[in-house]
């Protein structure tokens, strides 16, 4: 034993040595494509930048003409197909919408979505698309209950909040706003999160820490991951209990609405009658449906209002912007004493749907798309995959990219969106803007999102003026859903005040 300790005395000062002059040499090499190294491939560039991992891939698609092999440790076989290239997208997503299901190594990654519609291929995504569809979307009550609650909403929840508090975590806001809203939609139950005394609600903070680990499990080996979950470590640590929490509050609401013996015409009554005897549903009818909300709460809470986080950010750096909406809408209701606006109200405010569509371009919600062909294809770009192949698709460096939107790629232009006469919305292709997915998985709530958000955006901007507390570092965390790394600090002055004092 001795000869051993001996000798670690000597290599450990060597291997730290090691250690911090590569990461020293990859720090001063910033900006330039990952080195393969023997053995190790890119994994210590990844390591070096997976806390900016969004950017990294958006720097070595830049360099690499919007498709980049990430390579992992030879023994890992996490290699990587990175693409912003939107004729990969457009094969990938429609042309070739066949040969790229979920599959189930997304399966694995995302086993906490369990049967629900984002983790279904066939058959089973038929049933929940057609079915989800006609029962939500195509309900009859369906726009006066969006509007009802998102408006009782705002006047019971959103304001109150503002007025309690000068200075806010408006991405905490937002994220119980939706909560609440998806609640009150799809389980008719108000679980009041978004009150003045901002209660901690355990599901409704699991979404963060799930997302988190989802992430994670992209860049790091199965085994890996498995063995963490297995000892309750790390962030698979908090995904359990993300899991049991999202089981616990879902299945009590299931269990109330059961014993509910009055008549109901609401969504999740629908939903239960849509899919009672379904053909092709194999598993427990109960957790079935459990899966299904929870793959709905997760697209109504996370994606609204990580938008909604995103574009109020644009709109503290863009004053100028922020009053030419407020015009708009003052232009649109006639002036006068405020109140949520309609969907009818909605329908014209170009400028607010431009700010929206740009905001969504350099931010959207699913940053990234995981995709596995079934058999042996080509890309348009040339690229050759087989079914061992891991393919990333980077929305979110789709919105940084020169080739496709022009040398102001990265500035916040609303007037990008509006047609030349300014009465009307340009159309991008879906595989160009992708932030509402494209193909046959374009998502089925794109509508909602936008009414939601033009209702909630509408309701700050007529009031208030938004600024960034000062230092405030504003980033993207390290998940599947672009939430911001430590929120978005700012505080909000009544638009009187703004007027009075010039």
């Amino acid at each position: 034993m001795a000869p051993l300790r001996y000798y670690s005395y000597i290599l450990i000062p060597f291997i730290l040595f090691f250690i911090s002059g590569a990461a020293a040499f990859l720090y001063r090499r910033k900006g330039s494509l990952p080195i393969n190294w023997p053995f190790l491939g890119m994994t210590p560039d990844t390591l070096l930048n997976i806390h900016r991992i969004h950017n990294f891939a958006t720097d070595f698609l830049k360099r690499s003409n919007g498709t980049f092999l990430l390579k992992g440790p030879q023994f890992a076989n996490i290699d990587m197909l990175f693409t912003s290239d939107p004729s990969n997208i457009h094969h990938i997503l429609s042309k070739n919408f066949s040969n790229y299901p979920k599959g189930p190594e997304f399966r694995k990654i995302f086993d906490i979505l369990g049967d629900g519609i984002f983790n279904s291929d066939h058959e089973l995504w038929e049933i929940h698309r057609k079915t989800t569809n006609v029962s939500v979307f195509k309900h009859p009550n369906f726009h006066m209950l969006l509007e009802t609650t998102i408006m009782n909403k705002i006047e019971k929840g959103l304001i109150p909040v503002i007025e309690h508090y000068g200075e806010m975590d408006l991405q905490d806001i937002f994220q119980r706003f939706t909560f609440d809203a998806i609640c009150l939609l799809l389980l008719d139950y108000d679980p009041e999160s978004l009150s003045v005394n901002l209660p901690v609600i355990p599901c409704e903070k699991a979404f963060t820490d799930a997302e988190e680990a989802l992430l994670w499990r992209h860049y790091i080996p199965e085994t890996v991951w498995k063995l963490q979950r297995r000892f309750g470590l790390g962030k698979e640590k908090k995904l359990s209990e993300a899991w049991k929490a999202f089981d616990e509050f879902i299945y009590k609401r299931l269990s109330q609405k059961e014993k509910e013996h009055e008549e109901s015409t609401g969504l999740l009554t629908s939903l239960m009658s849509s899919f009672s005897g379904q053909s092709g549903i194999t598993c427990d009818s109960k957790k079935f449906l459990k899966d299904t909300i929870l793959n709905l709460m997760i697209a109504g809470r996370d994606t609204t209002s990580t938008s909604l986080s995103w574009f109020f950010y644009l709109l503290a750096q863009n004053p100028r912007v922020e009053k030419m909406i407020r015009k708009e809408i003052e232009n649109k209701t006639g002036g006068g004493k405020w109140k949520p606006l309609t969907i009818k109200q909605l329908e014209g405010l170009v400028y607010l749907h431009g700010g929206i569509c740009e905001s969504l371009r350099l931010y959207p919600p699913v940053a990234l798309e995981h995709k596995a062909p079934l058999k042996a294809d080509i890309l348009p770009t040339g690229h050759a995959v087989d079914k061992e192949s891991r393919i990333i698709l980077s929305f979110y460096s789709m919105g940084r990219m020169e080739g496709l939107w022009g040398g102001d790629c990265m500035e916040f232009k609303p007037e990008r969106w509006i047609s030349k006469d300014g009465n009307g919305i340009k159309h991008e292709p879906s595989y160009k803007f992708p932030a509402f997915h494209a193909g046959p998985r374009t998502c089925l709530g794109k509508e909602m999102g936008f009414i939601q958000m033009k209702m909630v955006a509408s309701a700050i901007i007529c009031n208030y003026h938004v600024e960034l507390v000062e230092g405030h570092l504003v980033c993207p965390s390290d998940s599947i859903i672009l939430q911001m790394k430590y929120g978005l600090k700012v505080r909000l002055f009544p638009i009187k005040i703004v007027n009075e004092g010039g």
